[in-house]
Formats: C-alpha cells, structure tokens, sequence
C-alpha cells in the first residue's frame, strides 16, 4: 500500500510517541490520511507518563488516541520466554520481538471493535519488527491490510534517515526526545529496553555510549555483594526474598535490583536479522536476566538428559520463533506444549549473589522433583552407587569402541 491510497481513508498506526512515530503521523495527515494512534502500556521505563504520548500523537495530527492495557501480558509472556529459555544468538533475551507480539494482539482486537482494517506502523525496511508486524497480522487477522511507511517510495523520498525526521519535526513544532546530539533509537518495555542505530551502527562506538536506563554499568554498581532469593512454584515466579508479588511487581522489583547492580545492563550483540543483514543492538534486562538465569539453575536440578537434550532444541526453535515473528504458529504452539511440562516441575527457591554485573549461584531450597542427589554424586563411600557396579557398564561401552579403532574409523 501506498499513502496516495490511504487519502481520506482511516488507519490504525501503532506509535509509540518517539521520532518515528510523530514523524509518519504528522505527513500522514499532511497526505489527507486519517490516523487513529494505538500505544501500549509495556510498563516502558523510559515513559514516566504514558498520558504524555497521547498529547504528542494528537500533537502529530492523530484524530484519536487509544492506550492499550498491557502490562500483565507483556509479564506473562515474559514467563514464557524466561520458561524457554529463549535466547537469541547469545545472551539477547527477545524482548523487542516478544513485546510485538503483545502489542500486535491487543491492537488487532481493539482495531476489530473500532471496524479499522488497516494496521499501520513505523518499522523501517531493514529490520526485524516490519517481518513481525506483518506476519503477526496475516496470521491474527488475514483480512487485514498493512501499510509500512519504511516501504513506500514517497516516504523514502521525503526521509532519507533520522535527521530529515528530525528537522521535520522541528519544524512542525512537534514535541520528540530525538536529537542530532543522541542519534540512536531506544525501544522500551516491562522485559528490557533495545538501542540501536545512530552511532551505535559503528562497531568503534562502546557499549558504555548508550546511557543506561534500567540501571547502571556494573563499574558504577555498588561495592557489596547483595544476596537474593526467587521462588518459583510451576514455573512461574511468585516471590523475591521471600515476599509474595503478582507478577508485574515481580518484574518491576527484579528489575530495580538488578539495575541497581549492573545485571543485564550494556549487553552488546551483533546479531543476524531476518531479512538477512546484520546489526548491531545494546540491551538491557536487568529482570529478565535474573530470573531466567535462576530459572537455568533450577532446570539443571530438574531434567535429565534425555529431557535436557530435547528442551535445548526447543529453546533454539523458540527463540528463534519469537525473533522471526513465529510466536503465534503451530511450531511455536507445538514447542511450547512441550516446554509447559517442564514448567510444571520447575518449583523451588534459587538463592543468587549479585555483584557488579555479575550472578552467582549461592544455594536451591524446596525443590520437591529434584532429581540431583547429594549421596550419590558423593565420591565419599556413602549413598547407594556402588562404583564396582560400572564395569560391566564399561565393558559394554569397550565393545564399540575398539570395533571403531579396528575398522580404522579413528584417526589419531
């Protein structure tokens, strides 16, 4: 779609209130389209007032605002990934991708109720969250069409790059937070905040040049080490040293330790984009790395290995499901099956030790399908292993492999 098609017509544009968002509302409405704005509440914590948005969009020329409530789904997705262990490419713990797809959901449903069928957004050409918004919306809703501003050759034509935006929107007297002296982008939610682009694109540009907004860099963190606890029941987190919280508080005061603590802040990451071009992102989960980290030790005490080697390819598939854009298909769903009866034995309480970036493993408490077994794993003479017992297991294990070396299949 073309914005010579959308004349006098109504869209559904999901902004977040940055650069992008005010820019392609504004020529929108200068192009005679009319633009509903949906924003969710992700509990970003670059966004003291979620209200403000509203004035900025409506600012940029958007005939009605909606504010989607959000936070709970974006927690209880973040249980599903921290359950899949779903890390992209390193240490990348999905979660700009994971969050369009909270986003999408809740947009599409309010977009049926309004009679919108025209989902709009401002992923650029280039990236990963286009593929998402895309294929998120074929599959919630194929009557839908999309229009992506990044792939239509009049937008391009007007706006090169973030600085036209920006000096457009200075222009028009919109209200941004983006300037030529900070040029890269930041995307924000419950679970971890993504910067990129700008300078960042530059491999001589550190790390440290994002200024963190979840916490601190561990070299700023405090001198202490700080013990805390998480408890688990079914997989999901219940309480943090030992208080009960819902699952947003949860987030929210993992979140704030971890920060405090360097945890999960500077993550640097050059990654394999779907449509096929590396880039280059900084991250912060502060939480998110807490608790999946905790939730790792808890599954090391769970799963044998049988179980392990089948959960580890799911969590590669997951990941990348989420990264792709899958989320809502039968892989995913199928995976995610699989994944649940793991979850159904993850209950116990991990004891960790932050330290200046750091996470430690200090102890595991009240795991009632604990299969590690402190007698046997003994090289004492106590529990029930008698190490005798292993030579007719050897022996049998003997029979392949001098088969290997006398057919001349080993090589020195």
């Amino acid at each position: 779609m073309k914005a010579q098609d959308l004349k006098g017509k109504t869209i559904a544009f999901a902004g977040s209130g940055g650069l992008d968002s005010c820019t392609i509302t504004r020529w929108l409405t200068d192009q005679g389209v009319n633009v509903v704005c949906f924003t969710a509440d992700l509990g970003q914590p670059d966004e003291d007032d979620v209200e403000a948005i509203r004035e900025r969009m409506l600012q940029a020329g958007a005939v009605d605002f909606v504010l989607l409530p959000c936070r709970e789904a974006i927690a209880e997705i973040g249980v599903d990934v921290i359950q899949a262990q779903a890390c992209y490419e390193g240490r990348y713990w999905n979660t700009t991708g994971i969050a369009r797809c909270v986003l999408s959901k809740a947009m599409i449903a309010a977009m049926q109720e309004r009679g919108l069928t025209i989902f709009s957004h401002g992923a650029t050409g280039r990236g990963n969250d286009q593929v998402r918004f895309q294929l998120i919306t074929n599959m919630l809703a194929p009557e839908f069409e999309v229009y992506a501003p990044w792939r239509d050759e009049s937008f391009l034509a007007r706006f090169p790059g973030r600085t036209e935006m920006i000096d457009f929107c200075q222009e028009k007297g919109l209200s941004i937070t983006a300037s030529k002296d900070k040029p890269y982008s930041t995307d924000a939610n419950l679970l971890g905040l993504t910067h990129e682009s700008g300078m960042l694109e530059s491999l001589t540009t550190p790390a440290q040049f994002v200024k963190p907004i979840m916490g601190c860099y561990p070299a700023d963190a405090p001198d202490q080490a700080k013990e805390l606890s998480i408890r688990f029941e079914k997989g999901r987190p219940v309480a943090v040293n030992g208080q009960p919280l819902d699952l947003v508080a949860v987030f929210e005061q993992v979140n704030a330790i971890g920060g405090e603590y360097g945890i999960g802040i500077g993550t640097h990451l050059v990654e394999n984009r779907f449509v096929g071009i590396k880039s280059r992102g900084v991250y912060e989960s502060p939480g998110v790395e807490i608790l999946g980290t905790c939730y790792a030790y808890l599954l090391q005490l769970i799963l044998d290995r049988r179980a392990r080697e089948f959960y580890d390819q799911l969590s590669l598939l997951i990941a990348k499901q989420i990264y792709q854009g899958y989320w809502y298909d039968l892989a995913t769903h199928m995976a995610r099956q699989a994944i649940d009866c793991t979850a159904e034995l993850a209950t116990g309480t991990i004891t960790i030790s932050l330290y200046k970036g750091t996470l430690s493993f200090v102890g595991a408490t009240d795991v009632p399908h604990i299969l590690y077994s402190e007698e046997n794993a003994s090289m004492e003479g106590v529990g029930d292993y008698n190490h005798s017992d292993s030579e007719g297991l050897l022996r049998v294990f003997g029979v392949s492999a001098r088969v290997l070396a006398t057919s001349g299949q080993v090589k020195g």
